[in-house]
């Protein structure tokens, strides 16, 4: 899957995926989303922003997540 909208810059917010052109991380869009926010929300607080950005942001996590390896630790 490709995003157009996110970008991984080792110079910028010490290489965490962003928004293109910004320095709002998918982390920050998640905690918000987690923290009880709305999309509106976000856009309101954020006007720079757009929907699909935001949206992208999501579905870059989701990917993320589906793709990562899930080791178990040992049981003591």
């Amino acid at each position: 899957m490709q995003f157009d909208r996110i970008t991984i810059n080792p110079e910028v917010m010490l290489g965490k995926p962003c928004i293109k052109g910004t320095r709002i991380t998918v982390e920050l869009i998640l905690e918000k989303l987690a923290g009880g926010a709305s999309v509106e929300w976000i856009l309101d607080g954020y006007p720079h922003l757009k929907r699909e950005e935001v949206l992208e942001a999501i579905k870059y996590a989701h990917s993320v997540l589906t793709n990562e390896e899930i080791i178990e630790a040992a049981s003591s």
